[in-house]
């Protein structure tokens, strides 16, 4: 599926910006799954969770690619492309244990 996405070249290894959802965690909200970009690390919550952070997150920054983090799930998701990529063994370790909010 990769070489059906133009932004699957561009994934980067990435050190997760937080234990969970960063804007999350400050605001005291919960998640559903967490999304890690894969730009620029930054950790946030998935559609299915209240505030939807990790879209917020791209459109903001427009950085198109994000992985299923909760834990690794070896997928990723491109915005852009609106296609699923296999990570095959480029997922990211996480830095802990990530708290449950569910």
């Amino acid at each position: 599926m990769a070489d059906e996405c133009r932004h699957a070249a561009g994934i980067k290894d990435v050190t997760p910006s937080a234990l969970g959802c960063e804007e999350c965690l400050k605001s005291g909200s919960w998640w559903v799954h967490l999304r890690l970009c894969r730009t620029c690390g930054h950790v946030g919550c998935c559609d299915d969770s209240p505030n939807r952070h990790a879209t917020k997150h791209f459109h903001a920054t427009s950085h198109p690619v994000i992985e299923g983090y909760d834990p690794p799930e070896g997928w990723g998701w491109c915005y852009v492309d609106e296609i699923f990529l296999d990570l095959g063994d480029r997922t990211t370790p996480q830095n802990g244990p990530i708290p449950r909010f569910y």
